[in-house]
Parts: C-alpha cells; structure tokens; sequence
C-alpha cells in the first residue's frame, strides 16, 4: 500500500481553502475592509448552522429565516435563555452519571475493598465451589458499575451534542474539552472524576469569563489526577500541570515563559490535591505540603509565607495576559472561521478578550458576527472531525438521541474516541490531520451504514421528505436528497457519483468524472481498508457487515460519504 496515494486522493475529494498563509491573509485583509458579509442571504444561515451548530436539523434553516439570523445567533449566545427540557429529560435517565460526583467516589471507594475482601476470600482454601462461584459474580459486577459509569458518560456527551438546543453551548463544550483534554484511561478514578468535570466545569462555563472556567478546571479532581498535579508537593515537585498549563491552558507554546517559570508555576500550585474517594474525593489544599517560599512567574514576584494564593495569582496573571489573549482567541478563530484564521479577526477578538476580563461569550459574537466569518473563503472549507461527522449525520437525518454507548463508539472508528486523547493537547483542530490513510473510506462506511438503519435512532423512512420519494425516478430521488441533505448545492462530480452509484473508493471509477481517482487509487484505498484485517473485524464489531445498498438508501449513503457533508 502506498499511504501517499490515498492522502492524494483524501485532498482530491475534501480540498481545503487552507491554501497558504500568505494567501490566507491577503484575502482576510480584503474582507476585513469591506465590512459586509460577501455570503447571500440564505448561505449565511446555512453557514451558521454548520458552524455554531452540529448540523442542520430538518427545519431548521426555515425556522432561522423566520426568527433572523442575527436574532438565532445571540440566542445561541445565550443559552440559558433557551429551553432545553427535552434533553434534560432524556439525560436525566442516565442512573450511573446522574449521582453526586462525592456519592460516585465513595461507591467506588466501597468496590475497591469490596474487590480487596473478595479476592482475598478467594485465597481461602475453605472456600466452597458455590462461594468461589458468588465471588467471581460479585466481581464482575463490580467492573460493570465502573462500564457503566464510563458508558454513560461517553452516551451523553453525544445525547447532547445531537439533540440540545443549546447547540452553540454544546460545541463550546466540545471545544473547552478538547482544549482542556483529559485522557479517560490514565487509571482509576479518572472516569468517576471526568463526570463531574463534564457536568460541572466545563458545560455551564463554556461561554462564561475565562478565568472562571480556568480556576474550575485548575481545582477539578479530573484535571488535578490526569496531571499528576494532586501528588505534586514542596519536597517531591511535579511539573506537568505547570508546563501544561502554560504551554497549551493559557499562553500557547511560543507564549514567551522559560523553563524556570514552569517550575515556579508548578511550586505555586503544590498543596493542590484531591480527598481520599473514600471520603467523596473532591479538591483540597494541604498547606503542609506546599512551597511557601519565594517565587517569580513572568516577571511578577509572589512573596513568601503564603498559602493557596500563590496559585490563584499565578491564574490570575495568566487569564489577563495579551498573550493568552491572543492564543484564546486564535484557537476560537480557528474552529469556527479557518483552519488558519485571519489576522486581523484574530487582533479584534484578543482586545475583545482583554477588554471584557475574558469573556468568551463576547469573544465568540465578535467572531461569529464578523465580514471574515461570512466570506465566500470560508464557506465550507474546514472538514469536520469524527465526532461532527457522526452528531452531524444523526441532526440531519432526524435521529433520536442514543442512550447506549454505540454512537460513540462509531466516533472512536472514525478515529477520535470521546475522552480518548492520551496526550494533553487533545484532537487536531485543522483538517488534513483527519484526512489520514483509510479515513475517507471508514465516512464512507459510516455513511452507508447509517442509511441502512444501523445507526441507532435512525430511520431515513422517518424523514418525511424522504419518505414521499421511494419509488421516484433516480433523479429525483438525488434531487431531494442532495436539497435534503446537502442545501442542495453539489459539484457536478458528486452529483455523478449520486446518479451513477459508483463509488470512486470501492467501485469502478471509469464513469465517474472526479480527477485522481485511478484504479491504482482505488486499490489503495481497498487495501487501506484491509490494514491486515484489523479495519475490517473492527468495522464488523462497530457497525456490522455492509451489504451493498441500492435505490434510496444507496443515495443518502453516498451523499452521507461526499465531500460536501464531509466539511463544513
């Protein structure tokens, strides 16, 4: 297999309008300077949707009209203003995740020593078979209570990502997540922490003050463990949330800080640890273990004899910093205008930052309001990562909410499992890192999948416009779904491949009109998706074997699996 090839054919199908800096800034300069927004009318909603949403649910562009866009966005901008009883409902059915994090702790303190007198009963050599048989099943009861904690966390996360309408909340909290990655299987408690950390860090702070949400995620027991910082202390220091928190929290990696500030950060914050899960975990300081001695952070000197508040300055320093200013609002920029955001968005959006002490609400209207947000550039240029591409298909196809963790696992086949990321920089934020060797085929699978209903919640019957065109010509059948689900814009070449129901991947390519796709490519991609047979038993585990679809179900899968609904 020649990995090049399929990469080639991977830009071919979702070209990115990423075409250079220098480029990248001439435009944002002329658009800057008109002050107006370059996108029709319509396209600017259908723009908004695919950005400051998960995706366009059927109705949706309709009911933007109706309301005004401008109107729909500071909605969004509100999120507590909007009624979002029905999700609360449907989240509510979660037993595992629904408990007091400190309730969550001392249950799995419990299991542990339940677990330590279980197998220590088992060494029992007067032990019966029967009770041998009672142990085994206490223990793995056990182990389900931790699946099902984690499952349900996994499970809603999605839930809200597909069915909230606070979506523009729900991919801050995306983004504050990916910001702040955790990595779920660094050890127990960690999935028990990440509960709270999900529902009460990041989620009702994701468009508050960055401070807040900067000093919630320092004190968060998730955060504190995953960095090692909760057993960091005056006579045994531990670095990695001091380096972390400057290089990518607060100051990004060129943010100007030496190596010597890394250390005085991580000395202010000794002392900063977690309770026993015993006694409900939780953050505490232990004085008795912090460096109360004299420190120096970017130029500012903390004196010492101090105690918790050697670390509270240090967050304080860091929130107001230009610096942070201007990595915050890069990365903002950055996820919902272009991969390489212009510049001149990006100096308005940072002296926003400094001028509202952080406020991200703001920051995000000065972004998501501006002439370069609603560029013709811009429009559908970033490719959406595993996790959009999923919630996106579900919106667009009306689907229920899944309250098992199924969906999410089909995420962690398209290559970014939920809490997933092992390394504390979290997922790609740009596009070519998803367009990888055998990525576009595993969409493609995952589109076909979904329009033959193995996705659970969804039901193409169930789409109405869907439903009226069942036994239409071909054409037409293309004509609505191509309305349906892409705003009825395509090239020519995807409107061939819906017509034609070759796909360029997997199918004979000669009556297709799409460049670059060559039997040598095609078979790159076939042998991309062997990858020794791991790919498949893995598809085959996550979304079944795909019997070759046909008819409409063939269409909805393709355009699923099209460039088009792959970016946005």
């Amino acid at each position: 297999m020649r990995p090049r090839t399929i990469v080639r054919l991977a830009f071919t199908l979702f070209p990115l309008a990423t075409t250079g800096a220098a480029a990248q800034t001439a435009v944002a300069s002329a658009i800057a300077t008109s002050q107006h927004r370059e996108l029709p009318a319509d396209q600017q909603i259908i723009h908004a949707l695919s950005r400051l949403t998960f995706g366009a649910k059927p109705g949706d562009v309709l009911e933007v009209r109706a309301i005004g866009l401008d109107k729909w966005i500071d909605q969004q901008l509100h999120p507590e203003r909007i009624d979002d009883s029905a999700v609360e409902a449907f989240v509510s059915r979660y037993s595992a995740i629904n408990r007091d994090q400190h309730d969550l702790l001392r249950q799995y303190a419990d299991q542990l020593r339940q677990r330590r007198e279980a197998r220590r009963d088992m060494t029992d050599s007067s032990m019966t078979g029967t009770d041998s048989v009672r142990m085994r099943r206490e223990l793995r009861q056990l182990g389900n209570s931790r699946r099902d904690v984690v499952n349900q966390l996994l499970s809603s996360r999605v839930a809200r990502a597909v069915a909230s309408e606070r979506q523009l909340q729900e991919v801050m909290t995306d983004f504050w997540h990916n910001h702040f990655n955790i990595f779920a299987q660094k050890g127990l408690p960690e999935p028990y922490y990440l509960v709270d950390f999900d529902q009460n860090v990041i989620r009702p702070r994701a468009l508050g003050k960055f401070r807040d949400l900067l000093g919630a995620v320092a004190q968060s027991p998730a955060m504190l463990f995953y960095l090692d910082n909760a057993r960091s202390r005056a006579e045994r220091l531990n670095e990695n949330y001091g380096r972390e928190l400057l290089e990518l929290h607060t100051l990004g990696v060129d943010g100007g800080y030496t190596q010597q500030d890394v250390i005085n950060v991580a000395r202010a914050f000794t002392g900063w640890t977690i309770r026993p899960p015993q006694q409900g975990g939780g953050f505490i300081f232990r004085p008795q273990v912090h460096d109360a001695g004299e420190k120096t952070v970017l130029g500012h000197k903390l004196a010492a004899g101090r105690g918790l508040e050697d670390a509270q300055d240090v967050l304080d320093i860091l929130a107001r910093s230009p610096v942070t200013a201007r990595f915050i609002a890069t990365k903002i920029a950055r996820r919902f205008v272009s991969d390489v955001p212009p510049k001149a968005l990006v100096d308005r959006a940072a002296q926003v930052f400094l001028k509202t002490d952080g406020d991200i609400r703001e920051v995000v209207r000065t972004i998501v309001t501006s002439p370069e947000f609603f560029s013709q550039q811009v429009f559908r240029s970033k490719v959406k990562s595993p996790f959009e591409v999923v919630v996106s298909a579900m919106r667009a196809l009306n689907a229920r909410p899944d309250s098992t963790p199924r969906t999410a696992q089909v995420i962690a086949y398209l290559g970014q499992p939920i809490f997933g990321h092992q390394a504390p920089n979290g997922w790609p934020e740009t596009g070519e890192s998803w367009m990888n060797t055998g990525a576009i085929l595993n969409r493609i699978n995952f589109g076909m999948a979904a329009a033959a209903g193995r996705m659970p919640g969804i039901d193409i019957r169930a789409i109405p416009a869907l439903d009226t065109i069942r036994s239409a010509s071909r054409e037409t059948q293309v004509d609505v779904v191509v309305s349906t689900l892409l705003n009825g814009m395509v090239s020519p070449d995807t409107r061939a491949v819906l017509v034609s129901g070759e796909n360029p991947l997997i199918a004979n390519t000669s009556k297709v009109g799409i460049p670059d796709v060559t039997a040598e490519s095609a078979a790159a991609a076939n042998e991309a998706r062997m990858d020794g047979g791991r790919r498949v038993a893995n598809q085959r585990r996550v979304i079944g074997n795909l019997p070759p679809l046909n008819g409409l179900q063939q269409i909805v899968g393709l355009a699923l699996g099209s460039p088009e609904f792959q970016r946005r």
